[in-house]
């Protein structure tokens, strides 16, 4: 499956939604899609990863990146990450950092 990043802005919340790898090469395509979000002064966001097959280190440094730009204001929280995901968040030490939810909906609906 082809990377694809598609932003929608919800009322309270904008949620980002991720397919295919998030590697070095399209990882860059991923920050500007969520730092744009954080410079038009949304600090709510959900991370959709349903559709996302594989996260190097690359896209962790932009969501921890984007965690501490928005905390003080806001949160990134993760949608849909497939149990694969969720152990390499685990091993990273990741798990931590973030809350889970199980659809988009559900994290939509958290904040």
């Amino acid at each position: 499956m082809a990377f694809q990043v598609n932003t929608k802005l919800l009322k309270r919340v904008a949620l980002v939604e991720v397919s295919g790898r998030v590697d070095s090469n399209t990882a860059p395509q991923f920050e500007a899609a969520v730092q744009k979000l954080i410079d038009d002064g949304r600090y709510r966001i959900v991370i959709d990863l349903s559709g996302t097959q594989y996260m190097s280190s690359a896209a962790f440094r932009v969501l921890i990146s984007s965690l501490k730009q928005v905390k003080r204001r806001g949160d990134v929280r993760i949608a849909g990450a497939s149990p694969k995901l969720k152990d390499v968040f685990k091993l990273g030490g990741f798990d931590e950092l973030f809350k889970f939810y199980d659809n988009g909906v559900d994290a939509v609906g958290s904040f």
